[in-house]
């Protein structure tokens, strides 16, 4: 079974603490009163945070300070920066998985209290829509999976990969200099090439969907030589746009806050005031030309947006307007009235 990094209340407690006081130094007797244990308590729990690379300066009359944390994945840095008012049920971080989505499934099988979060530096089998591989190298990317038991009917829940993606989407651009783009269903873009991508699955039982994972890969501080030759001409970073490294535990535990909000709002319905503006903000294919491979099918025409059930709007070139609700979708090299 690959290692699974859980976390300590305690050195959460100490960490977030720290967290708070960057720029100073947080005493020592209140952190021991905060955790109502000793000072030698404290500092015990101090040492084991070093093993993981973790550095403490600590000065007399004024307390404890952080000067150095991991670079890497870490869950301790992430359940520090989750935010206590808005607490996930729980989440495990992994060096290295087949699968954070099936990992994800696993844990419900098995009984696990949802909603919770799989996070994982790396992916021996990460994939995407129609099984494809899903490059996922442990070299500063983010593989994290969703796991939820929504008990309502599936066709309530045909627009919600939309929805998680356009927040997605908007998390994404208060990161970066250029506005990120929503490729339906579900492929994120910077200028056309892909900086991360969504995978819905779900188990239906008597009619309503029992077990739902939603999975998400986003590209944050690789470089293009850390990529596949096949995968670096079509991917890209988020630090690429952002112009500098991101801190990769701090954004981690922002987007795990921003996808269990959304998926609150989606469940409780509020998402319906603003899906549409979200959805025409972000979307990439919207006036475009596009060609859709629809099971055995190819249609050819222009990309008019999704309707209300997240169907893909297409103007096809016979002059008919369609929708589809699966698919795949390439931007076409042709102009949309072209002959084909």
């Amino acid at each position: 079974m690959p290692r699974n990094h859980s976390t300590s209340s305690s050195e959460v407690t100490i960490l977030r603490a720290l967290l708070a006081h960057e720029d100073g130094y947080f005493s020592g007797t209140a952190l021991a009163d905060e955790l109502k244990m000793s000072r030698v308590s404290v500092w015990q729990h101090m040492e084991k945070m070093r093993e993981q690379g973790f550095e403490f300066e600590a000065v007399r009359a004024k307390g404890y300070r952080l000067v150095k944390q991991p670079v890497g994945l870490n869950a301790l840095l992430i359940d520090a920066r989750l935010s206590p008012q808005k607490p996930v049920v729980g989440f495990l971080c992994y060096e290295t998985i087949d699968s954070t989505n099936d990992e994800a499934a696993r844990q419900l099988a098995a009984g696990r209290t949802a909603p919770f979060v799989i996070v994982s530096r790396q992916q021996t089998r990460g994939r995407g829509r129609f099984g494809r591989v899903w490059h996922s190298e442990d070299n500063g990317n983010l593989y994290l999976s969703f796991a939820f038991r929504p008990l309502l009917p599936p066709e309530r829940m045909q627009t919600f990969t939309l929805w998680m993606g356009v927040n997605v989407c908007n998390f994404v651009a208060s990161y970066t200099e250029i506005s990120p783009a929503l490729k339906w269903p579900n492929d994120i873009l910077f200028n056309e090439r892909k900086a991360g991508g969504m995978l819905t699955e779900a188990r239906i039982d008597s009619d309503q969907i029992r077990d739902l994972v939603f999975g998400l890969g986003l590209n944050i501080n690789s470089e293009a030589a850390n990529f596949p030759p096949e995968v670096a001409r079509r991917a890209v970073s988020l630090a690429a746009h952002s112009k500098t490294p991101l801190d990769l535990n701090k954004l981690a535990a922002a987007v795990i806050g921003r996808v269990i909000e959304a998926y609150n709002q989606f469940i409780d319905g509020k998402y319906r005031d603003t899906f549409a503006d979200l959805w025409n903000r972000f979307d990439h294919l919207r006036g475009k030309p596009v060609s859709l491979q629809h099971g055995n099918q190819q249609i050819h025409g222009t990309a008019l947006g999704i309707d209300e059930e997240g169907s893909l709007i297409v103007r096809t070139d016979k002059g008919k307007t369609e929708r589809f609700r699966a698919g795949e979708v390439t931007m076409s090299k042709k102009p949309a009235d072209s002959k084909h």
